[in-house]
């Protein structure tokens, strides 16, 4: 007898590596948890029609078409009648490149050919069958793509080479694609593109297949993507303003630990996923998850009155509300732009040793050196002063409880930083700014910073919601919970959030 427990054959989609952080598998379970936000009645409409934009193994197809072969069971009830017709007339891709348009064909026709003798379709009459790749050129205009952002330099290749001129977005009119109306829209984008800038600099993409899938004005549109959306910047401002607004989102489910979502992977920020539905108008449902549980789930606008900013956590709102009606000045008043001594973090021209009396301490990556006053080339005033700086991105990574911000530096006198660091103050004496950085060394003050936070880089902005202090005395978590009046359990989930860093830096 054939034990049939050792026969176990796993889903070979549960198995595949990803292409890069940029283009990332979704695992079966996890579209299936998409696909669950769906209205349960379309799975038994034969007219209803999915298009998966950005098909990279199949998954979203395959899973749609076996609710759809249930769901249809009583309307068609030959099995093979049934399946031709799902394939033939209600799902449909577009793959990102030719070699995952091969892969989805395999996973939805289970055959590489849709006409092909192992197809479980027996109606299509080419190899195509309803999952398109069509070599897409980028469009140039002053070493950029007009249409994605993508970097010349890096991405006009020769055809035996991938481009990543994604078909979907590379459209002045997405409609005329497949020439047909779809109901639901679905997939998980390519997230971002090296932009020609210095390095390994990127910009976004994702939100461009999300405004695409909008023109086509589908009932449902959902896909899953990174969260740093919530805070804007490089070139999310406008497309964050636009979403936040948008009051046809339903849903939000959101994993500040992209782990809990994509075993394996760190995406600074978290990832999301949402519910666009054309009829819908009105708050959405912000669902939060930890390792692999629901933890919070609240109905509420997705902008509270007065900020641009995203909320993610939903116990959060009303610590915020509490601070907010104290109507302080914002921490970030005092904080500086990017770059505060106009010097870039690679910058060389430095000396390991003082070599005159008159050289500066230059705070910079790595180890320190000196520099003479003359080399800063902005903010010249703050060199005599005091300050409190520390390093623009943040510790480790995404799992909680998290430090947040590294430890801060008391920075005095005759001293400046290259772009590695950003500058709090400055301040008229030692105390003051001692002061400062034992505020920044509180949990509450890290806890006010992570509700602006949504990358590793912690920037101006992300300070926001801190706020002032009297800085002539000194402020630690137990004289700031009893300011704002915040109550155990509040205290509770801080510290679930917030890892204690006067331990950590001890």
């Amino acid at each position: 007898m054939i034990d049939s427990s050792n026969n176990y054959n796993p889903d070979v989609l549960t198995c595949l590596a990803n292409l890069s952080n940029d283009e990332v598998f979704t695992p079966p379970k996890l579209a299936n948890q998409i696909l669950d936000n769906l209205p349960k009645e379309i799975w038994s409409d034969k007219n209803i029609k999915f298009l998966d934009p950005v098909a990279k193994s199949g998954v979203f197809l395959r899973e749609i078409t076996k609710r759809l072969i249930t769901g249809l069971e009583s309307q068609i009830p030959d099995l093979q009648t049934r399946i031709n017709h799902i394939l033939a007339n209600q799902v449909f891709g577009i793959a990102i490149t030719e070699i995952t348009a091969l892969i989805s064909r395999r996973t939805l026709y289970c055959a590489k050919k849709a006409n092909g003798k192992y197809s479980i379709s027996s109606d299509f009459a080419d190899e195509i069958g309803n999952i398109k790749f069509d070599q897409t050129n980028h469009s140039w205009k002053n070493d950029k793509c007009i249409f994605c952002g993508a970097g010349k330099l890096a991405y006009d290749r020769c055809e035996e080479l991938e481009t990543h001129a994604y078909q979907f977005i590379h459209h002045n009119n997405p409609e005329k694609i497949f020439n047909m109306k779809f109901d639901v829209i679905i997939g998980n984008p390519p997230y971002q593109m090296s932009d020609g800038g210095f390095g390994k600099s990127a910009k976004p993409i994702y939100h461009k297949f999300i405004e695409q899938a909008k023109k086509l004005n589908p009932r449902f549109l959902s896909m899953i993507i990174p969260a740093r959306w919530y805070n804007g910047g490089k070139g999310l401002d406008e497309f964050r303003d636009e979403m936040l607004n948008d009051k046809k989102i339903s849903k939000i489910h959101d994993f500040p630990n992209t782990s809990d979502c994509f075993a394996g992977l760190n995406i600074r920020g978290g990832v999301c996923y949402f519910l666009w539905e054309r009829d819908h108008k009105g708050d959405c449902e912000i669902i939060t998850h930890k390792q692999n549980e629901i933890i919070s789930s609240m109905k509420r606008p997705l902008l509270e009155k007065g900020f641009n900013i995203f909320i993610r956590y939903n116990e959060a709102i009303q610590i915020l509300h509490k601070v907010q009606k104290f109507k302080e000045q914002s921490f970030s008043n005092i904080v500086s732009a990017r770059k505060p001594f106009g010097l870039a973090t690679n910058f060389a021209d430095f000396s390991k040793q003082k070599t005159t009396k008159d050289q500066i301490l230059l705070y910079r990556f790595g180890d320190n050196g000196f520099v003479d006053e003359k080399q800063v080339q902005s903010n010249h005033s703050w060199i005599k002063m005091w300050k409190v700086i520390l390093p623009y991105a943040s510790p480790g990574d995404d799992s909680y409880p998290h430090l947040i911000l590294s430890k801060p530096i008391i920075s005095a006198p005759n001293s400046c930083s290259t772009e590695t660091y950003i500058v709090v103050g400055p301040f008229q004496n030692e105390g003051k700014s001692k002061n400062v950085a034992k505020y920044m060394l509180t949990s509450f003050f890290r806890f006010m910073v992570l509700l602006a936070k949504s990358t590793q880089h912690i920037t101006k902005k992300t300070y926001i919601f801190a706020p002032m202090q009297d800085f002539q005395e000194e402020w630690d978590d137990e004289k700031l919970y009893k300011k704002y009046g915040i109550n155990e359990e509040e205290i509770n989930f801080i510290n679930s959030l917030i890892r204690p860093i006067e331990k950590h830096y001890d």
